[in-house]
């Protein structure tokens, strides 16, 4: 609806200007026109998802850093944690030049270019110490800044979707929010699971126990949100039958995580936690491809 809102200003702009050109020439114009503005909008949304995508792996790799601490799967999890650091070093990358396999144009502004660097450079000192990981040298030191770093990784990539959001413009700001938020309930899965570990690796016990608690309320009432509307987060209630659909079955997964990651640490449930945390990830992925499409 907003994107139809956008294309028919366009289009009401361009034929005014040419009031004498034959018929066929506007229906070639307004076809033109059309495309262009779907062809931006649809890159933007990759953007959009992409800059979110980025938010999550923070936490993905910090989790999946903390799981070979903890000696759990360690040897598939030093795999998978290579894998989300060289994800992460290309779509960021592509976010601000550009990326053909990612669908990815290079940044609308240079606002977003020099946020994007702000990541950057935040990134060059986070990998080694994330890598340093897989490679068995990591100490408890090590495991302690990274605990502090990735959360100032974070929230500077935080300011860069944020930035890409507002780029969408007024006209499709309840979309470009539904896409932010329900990218930023992809992180927040992961960023429970690391601080459920982080707890139970006694590293800033309270503090993260505090802000697991936190986390928990902020994706439940985003959930709603996304579900039934909320003003305070600027969203109106889920209208596409199949997001509803996708929202309630992810719904029924969180009752379950969200029981676990309040129960206790102990061996049995770091591993219920571990396995339990990329299903409902990559459901609520689904979410945010589905808005995505819609654009």
């Amino acid at each position: 609806m907003m994107r139809k809102s956008v294309l028919a200003l366009c289009i009401g702009i361009s034929l005014a200007s040419f009031p004498l050109q034959a018929s066929a020439q506007q229906v070639d114009i307004t076809a033109e026109l059309g495309e262009i503005v779907r062809k931006s909008a649809n890159e933007l949304a990759v953007q959009i998802n992409l800059a979110g995508k980025q938010r999550m792996l923070t936490q993905k790799m910090t989790k999946e850093a903390l799981l070979v601490a903890l000696d759990l799967n360690a040897d598939s999890n030093a795999a998978e944690l290579k894998k989300t650091v060289a994800l992460f070093e290309k779509t960021l990358k592509g976010l601000e030049r550009g990326d053909d396999e990612l669908k990815l144009v290079k940044a609308p502004n240079e606002t977003i270019s020099a946020q994007l660097d702000v990541v950057m450079k935040l990134w060059e000192g986070f990998k080694p110490l994330v890598l340093s990981v897989t490679a068995g040298k990591s100490d408890r030191k090590a495991l302690e800044e990274i605990a502090v770093r990735n959360i100032e990784l974070l929230t500077e990539m935080d300011k860069a979707v944020k930035m890409f959001e507002q780029a969408a413009g007024t006209d499709m700001e309840d979309l470009a929010v539904a896409v932010n938020l329900s990218g930023r309930q992809r992180m927040l899965t992961q960023k429970m699971a690391k601080e459920y570990f982080l707890v139970a690796l006694d590293i800033d016990r309270e503090s993260n126990r505090k802000e697991l608690t936190s986390t928990v309320s902020l994706f439940d009432a985003t959930l709603k949100g996304l579900l039934n509307g909320d003003e305070k987060q600027a969203l109106p209630p889920a209208t596409d039958p199949d997001i509803r659909a996708q929202l309630k079955k992810v719904m029924e997964m969180w009752g379950d995580y969200k029981t676990l990651l309040e129960q206790p640490v102990s061996r049995e449930n770091l591993e219920k936690v571990a396995q339990a945390n990329m299903p409902i990830m990559r459901e609520m992925n689904k979410i945010v491809e589905i808005y995505e499409v819609s654009w």
